[in-house]
């Protein structure tokens, strides 16, 4: 789709900091994350949100959400985590592109969910921590 941000993501035309990719979905850091190692799960066929998905996807975007959360985790000292997804407008999707969020969270700091800013060096550096912990 044109205008999709995620789209553009997929096709290279705007850069991303990825974790994952396959045939299928591909996993890259949030840009405001509401918690260090914040990810984003999508599949790269075009579709506006789960409902509209096709079983395959969903199950494609489960099994790479199992493969990635643990590398993701142990980058980051996490020790649990947030599974999200918005699903229209109504429920505070931003990017009408079917997406799931992976939050991880630490024992002891409290569980926020406010965007928040972070160096773009910084997410470089995490997430190729995490792609040397998927190899």
């Amino acid at each position: 789709m044109q205008d999709c941000l995620f789209c553009k993501i997929i096709a290279g035309e705007i850069p991303c900091h990825k974790l994952y990719e396959d045939e299928r979905i591909i996993s890259f850091l949030d840009i405001f994350p509401v918690s260090e190692g914040h990810a984003l799960v999508l599949p790269k066929t075009h579709a506006t949100h789960l409902l509209e998905t096709s079983e395959e996807d969903a199950r494609a975007m489960m099994d790479t959400i199992k493969k990635i959360t643990p590398a993701i985790l142990k980058a980051v000292g996490g020790d649990g985590f947030n599974l999200g997804m918005n699903n229209g407008v109504s429920s505070g999707q931003e990017v009408s592109h079917t997406h799931l969020h992976i939050m991880p969270r630490r024992t002891g700091v409290p569980r926020l969910f406010e965007k928040t800013t972070v160096d773009h060096a910084e997410l470089a550096v995490l997430a190729e921590r995490v792609r040397e912990l998927l190899r």
